[in-house]
């Protein structure tokens, strides 16, 4: 089987990179290609461990570019396409919107009909639970399932939102076999620094103040990024097609008691939390209903909370000559 995995050099594509060629190690036949445009996201030094294993290509091309994608998937012929490819920053969504409509929206498109022409079986969707806005925090009864009515909050949401509903009408319209996941927030190893726990744990570990929005008391469901490429896995081998799955970790912490645990596990002062001035249209609550996914296929997060951040933050103290040369610049010159 050939994977083709777009935006493989980020946080989420890397780690499910990862996954399969050490979950399916014995599998010779298995094949997997990495599509990256490597903007400022991508990481080369990333896939240093899997650009060794002669299962495992790197390609650099955008996906909004039709000529280079599809000369892609002349060469590579995939079974399965897996697209992670998305510009992903809320705050950098709303400086410029015009980019994510690019890659989040045309970007899917183009590899919607590459996937019709070269007839690939199955095209999987990665999604975000942001595309059904947010919950109030006062009804911890409420969560999101997949029938909940979309409601995009900004526009790196909103354009995830469309890339879904783009997907779905091609298996309406033409019988491409898609699935969508929608996941919750994610964490681990390789996370970009920018997000709120890497962003934290490496401020934290270099005593400068750690920046909370508001008052902190924004509520996600966090999920540990190898349950989600475990579910993912289990979504791609399901024969049912045209169908959403969310994917939550049964996690919901407020972002103040997250930045809080992490300064406890470095013995660092609350002191250096700095609240700053809220972020335009902030969402309040993400919860997930998981439970669909679970009934088709069994999956269940294994990861919890607490332990999924010790090993969080351990990884970074461990791994610091890799976010040192995402923070110099370093990691950009082998682009």
């Amino acid at each position: 089987m050939t994977i083709l995995v777009t935006g493989g050099a980020g946080f989420i594509g890397a780690n499910f990179i990862y996954y399969m060629l050490d979950g399916y190690a014995n599998d010779a036949d298995l094949k997997i290609v990495c599509v990256d445009k490597l903007t400022y996201a991508g990481n080369l030094n990333t896939l240093k461990r899997a650009l060794k294993d002669q299962r495992f290509s790197f390609v650099k091309a955008d996906i909004v570019d039709k000529e280079a994608v599809y000369s892609l998937f002349e060469d590579c012929r995939p079974d399965v396409v897996i697209n992670f490819a998305a510009e992903s920053h809320v705050d950098r969504s709303i400086d410029s919107p015009g980019v994510f409509l690019q890659t989040n929206v045309i970007g899917t498109g183009v590899l919607l009909d590459a996937c019709r022409k070269y007839e690939t079986r199955r095209f999987h969707q990665v999604s975000t639970d942001e595309v059904y806005g947010d919950l109030p925090i006062d009804r911890p009864d409420l969560f999101f399932t997949e029938d909940t009515p979309l409601k995009a909050s900004n526009p790196y949401s909103a354009s995830k939102a469309s890339a879904d509903l783009l997907a779905l009408s091609y298996y309406r319209t033409f019988g491409l076999p898609i699935t969508i996941s929608r996941c919750s927030n994610n964490y681990g190893p390789y996370h970009f620094p920018e997000k709120l726990i890497p962003l934290m744990i490496i401020n934290a570990m270099n005593d400068k103040p750690l920046p909370v929005y508001g008052t902190g008391e924004n509520i996600r469901d966090w999920l540990y990024v190898s349950d989600h490429c475990e579910a993912i896995d289990s979504i791609i081998k399901n024969d049912k097609v045209g169908e959403i799955y969310n994917i939550g970790g049964h996690n919901e912490t407020a972002n103040i008691d997250v930045v809080k645990s992490i300064l406890n596990i470095l013995n660092k002062p609350e002191s250096l939390i700095s609240f700053v001035t809220d972020r335009p249209g902030h969402d309040l609550r993400y919860a997930i209903d998981a439970s669909k996914l679970a009934n088709t296929t069994g999956w269940q997060p294994k990861v919890k909370f607490e332990q999924g951040l010790e090993q969080t933050v351990k990884w970074y103290m461990e791994n610091n000559v890799w976010w040192q040369q995402i923070l110099s610049g370093e990691y950009r010159k082998e682009v």
